[in-house]
């Protein structure tokens, strides 16, 4: 099988993905403390607030924020892995 890097893509994005869903879950239900504080802990790069470019006859706005836990971040190195092994 020929390994495509959109393949990988997809990969990579949906071990995100579930890696932040299940961060998400576990921060709403883990008792407060150390475990929920590790887990829950998110770092969000991005351009925020949204940069506005107004040229009078053409307006857009552009603007991202990623916000990524631990588990997002170990559910994208799990997609890599599973990519690598198929």
């Amino acid at each position: 099988m020929k390994k495509s890097p959109w393949v990988l893509l997809m990969f990579i994005m949906v071990g995100g993905l579930l890696g932040g869903i299940l961060g998400e879950i576990l921060r709403v239900m883990a008792p407060g403390g150390m475990i929920q504080g590790f887990f829950s802990t998110a770092i969000s790069p991005g351009i925020h607030p949204p940069l506005t470019v107004d040229l009078i006859l053409l307006k857009f706005t552009v603007g991202f924020v990623l916000k990524m836990n631990l588990l997002s971040f170990l559910g994208i190195f799990l997609g890599i892995y599973l990519y690598k092994q198929a």
